[in-house]
């Protein structure tokens, strides 16, 4: 519980929770809780919490030496460890920020302050617009980060500098609005997407890479997450824009069905009034009818979408009342 002199309001929940999904960063664990809470002495009622997924390393000894408050998640993977997360923490704002050393903890009050300061829900820590490639060096991961962001601004159309970013900060209303879905490193493309199809307010800042100490190794494979964070681009693509996703398809069915009539079944029908290819006009039939029930499809969908979004909307205010609560 704390007192805020500026707005006479005592708060019954942290001012800011620093949040740390970790799993195996003995080596650098200590620095970065160290870090965050000299970089927010002048915050009141800030928290550190490290959530330990599995480690069997000295990551949790190092995190309490450091002062962090240690937890854990028994479930693997990052996702879930953010849903356990924001289940869990009650704060005003939140820091997500990586175990691994890699993002500078002094852009803590900067970022914290767009959140409580003008209302932003999410505040992304750009790498790629600073040092990140030349940093990094895993030449995979930087193709891989750009061409994340390329599908994401082609399908979604939106300014986030970097989807893949592990450093953010989040308001209260984003972190309990937030159906945490995916189970491992989709995650920040998953949280991203969120933001952009419900109009939450979204900020970049740009903040210095460094690449991870020469001890320490990144738990995330180049090939197989990079196919996971594509699929789920795609998924996302359905789930959000689905009148786009089945009309394209349904487009290029049409598309492909008057290919195959107009030259092999309509032009040998006008010059001789017989049908010499009745399966290619049964083909085409078929990929006609398919093409309109997924338009049909789409449209259906893109209704229920936009009646979500509403809800969306509704539980946004149930949830700005249910912070007010805590507020005496």
């Amino acid at each position: 519980m704390y007192l805020d002199e500026n707005l006479g309001r005592t708060y019954i929940l942290d001012k800011l929770a620093i949040l740390i999904p970790c799993y195996n960063e003995g080596k650098t664990i200590r620095k970065v809780v160290t870090d965050c809470l000299a970089s927010c002495k002048g915050i009141p009622n800030t928290s550190v919490y490290v959530y330990d997924n599995n480690s069997t390393d000295n990551t949790v000894s190092e995190a309490k030496i450091a002062g962090a408050i240690v937890r854990h998640e028994f479930q693997q993977g990052k996702g879930n460890v953010i849903r356990r997360m924001f289940r869990d923490i009650n704060a005003e704002s939140y820091i997500m920020i990586d175990g691994d050393d890699t993002y500078p903890a002094d852009e803590i009050p900067a970022m914290v302050n767009e959140v409580l300061e003008k209302n932003v829900d999410m505040v992304v820590g750009d790498r790629l617009s600073s040092s990140y490639f030349e940093e990094n060096k895993r030449p995979f991961h930087n193709i891989g980060n750009v061409v994340v962001r390329k599908s994401i601004n082609f399908f979604f159309k939106n300014d986030i500098k970097d989807i893949m970013t592990g450093y953010r900060a989040f308001s209260y209303q984003f972190v309990k609005s937030y159906p945490v879905l995916s189970q491992g490193f989709e995650i920040e493309t998953e949280m991203s997407i969120l933001a952009i199809e419900n109009n939450m307010h979204i900020e970049n800042h740009v903040i210095e890479y460094r690449d991870r100490p020469a001890d320490s190794f990144s738990k995330l494979n180049t090939y197989s997450d990079g196919l996971k964070v594509l699929r789920r681009i795609i998924s996302l693509f359905k789930d959000y824009r689905p009148l786009h996703f089945f009309g394209l398809i349904s487009l290029l069915l049409i598309l492909i069905a008057a290919g195959l009539f107009f030259p092999n079944v309509w032009i040998p029908y006008l010059h001789t009034g017989l049908v010499p290819k009745m399966p290619t006009l049964v083909v085409c039939g078929f990929l006609l009818i398919t093409g309109i029930i997924l338009f049909s499809s789409g449209l259906i969908l893109d209704s229920i979408v936009k009646k979500e979004k509403r809800e969306f909307e509704f539980r946004l205010i149930q949830i700005h009342n249910s912070f007010e609560d805590q507020i005496r």
